[in-house]
């Protein structure tokens, strides 16, 4: 009896290592996604996020605000043209419940001013329109201007 409780708990062990070592990719409890399915199969699904970020844009599902890429707008299209059914659902711990049909209708690459072909979008993981160097900005931010010119000095002539 003592060996299959040694056996259970390094089992239990290992198992909990796994899980620890797995970090982000394994959904918690209060993870939205959008998710793409296939009748009932999963097919895959991309993360949206209840607070601003670096890289996010806010939209709106079902009268409620999230941040999301680019990217996740481009490939919720891409899902639904190949008639692939994708819903906004959230990670409540026991599984997933769903809390808003056809997101691909509310919000589109278009109406986010995006032009791109939405393979496009997703290949480069984001829109490359809206993509700026913050370096090339600050550099341009202290260049001299036309008046910014120092006058001559009795030494510099």
């Amino acid at each position: 009896m003592s060996v299959q409780k040694t056996l259970l708990a390094a089992g239990a062990f290992c198992l909990a290592g796994t899980m620890a070592h797995a970090g982000n990719e394994i959904p918690v409890a209060g993870d939205t996604h959008i998710i793409s399915r296939d009748g009932q199969n999963f097919r895959g699904s991309h993360r949206i996020y209840n607070r601003m970020s670096d890289g996010l844009i806010e939209v709106q599902y079902c009268g409620r605000s999230y941040w999301v890429r680019y990217a996740t707008v481009a490939w919720t299209q891409l899902e639904v043209q190949q008639n692939y059914v994708v819903r906004v659902e959230y990670n409540w711990g026991k599984g997933w419940r769903p809390i808003c049909d056809h997101p691909e209708e509310q919000v589109t690459l278009k109406d986010l001013g995006v032009d791109e072909d939405p393979r496009v979008v997703v290949q480069n993981d984001g829109a490359s329109v809206r993509r700026v160097n913050r370096f090339a900005v600050i550099r341009e931010a202290f260049r001299p201007g036309d008046g910014d010119k120092a006058a001559k000095s009795y030494h510099g002539n």
